[in-house]
């Protein structure tokens, strides 16, 4: 087992890497001229040069990319060129809402997506259709559309919750809570909608199997044929798919964040892409790769420990 998650990390600081330059590759091709953007149209064209050479931007992709890498790996992410604010702890500041977020979408997710997955599974007929339809309609809504009607109905008609605004878990846990909580729904809809569908499915071929029959005729209970077999051999493929969530999980977050005036890292790619800060993009990209990646660990560690075949895969 520690060879294997050994093998993840590994493979996990290599993507890093070829990320990083290959974000760093395209960010640099549009020909913009920072020095310009920040000095203005009026500014004398000496200026604009001096500027453009103090931020490095004069020499060549390479060289610039090296001396970002050189800095980065010390955790040394620079300053924002428009602003001047320390990027790392810029994003440190917002981070915590869009992680607040990610992980109360995939808790939701996971118990939801079990439970109606297993229950599909196991009752069939209308129940099955049921929970069929439900992901279907779920999958198909517009993820704004979701966001806009939950809104509405749970925050304008009938004040619930608040529309817009967050609330540090630090400051105030119940006001968290009722902060965090409309954005979740909006997320969860879709997520649960795919992978109860994928939990479903995989419940479902575990109890065709010849052992779970083998298993019945011992006269096993069926909860503990269902909790104790078949659960666990159909759980993989789940997870897998719950993995694949995640990534679809932080583009949502993006218009989420928008919608419901969350001030995450989310909202922070919007407002800094479009100026071309690339310090600040840079940093962006790589925390969210970051996540990205600990979570495909924390997917492959469990895979391998419901199944040891795929340790060696």
């Amino acid at each position: 087992m520690l060879n294997f998650v050994v093998r993840r990390i590994a493979a996990g600081v290599l993507l890093l890497f070829v990320i990083s330059f290959l974000s760093y590759l395209l960010l640099s091709i549009p020909d913009l001229d920072v020095g310009r953007e920040l000095l203005g149209s009026s500014a004398a064209a000496d200026l604009v040069e001096a500027k453009n050479a103090e931020l490095g931007l004069d020499r060549s992709v390479l060289a610039q990319y090296a001396d970002w890498l050189s800095h980065a790996v010390r955790g040394d992410f620079g300053a924002s060129w428009f602003t001047g604010e320390n990027v790392l702890r810029s994003i440190v500041n917002r981070l915590p809402v869009t992680v607040s977020l990610m992980v109360g979408v995939t808790l939701v997710t996971a118990v939801l997506s079990l439970l109606l997955g297993v229950w599909a599974a196991v009752r069939r007929g209308p129940v099955d259709r049921l929970v069929q339809v439900l992901g279907v309609l779920g999958y198909a809504l517009p993820g704004f559309l979701v966001a806009l009607i939950i809104v509405v109905v749970f925050a304008v008609r009938l004040g619930w919750f608040p529309a817009i605004g967050y609330i540090g878990l630090d400051r105030s846990p119940s006001g968290w809570l009722s902060t965090i909580t409309l954005p979740i729904a909006a997320l969860s809809i879709a997520a649960v909608a795919g992978v109860s569908q994928q939990v479903r499915g995989s419940v479902i071929d575990v109890l065709r199997q010849d052992y779970v029959r083998t298993l019945r005729s011992r006269g096993l209970p069926p909860s503990r044929i269902l909790f104790r077999h078949v659960i666990r051999n159909a759980a993989a493929p789940a997870l897998t798919v719950l993995g694949m969530q995640f990534v679809g999980l932080l583009g949502g977050a993006v218009l989420v964040e928008q919608i419901f005036g969350l001030p995450g890292i989310g909202d922070m790619t919007v407002t800094y892409t479009t100026r071309g800060d690339i310090p600040v993009i840079m940093a962006l990209v790589m925390v969210t790769a970051v996540l990205v990646i600990v979570v495909n660990l924390i997917v492959d560690i469990l895979i391998g420990w419901l199944n040891p075949k795929a340790r060696v895969a």
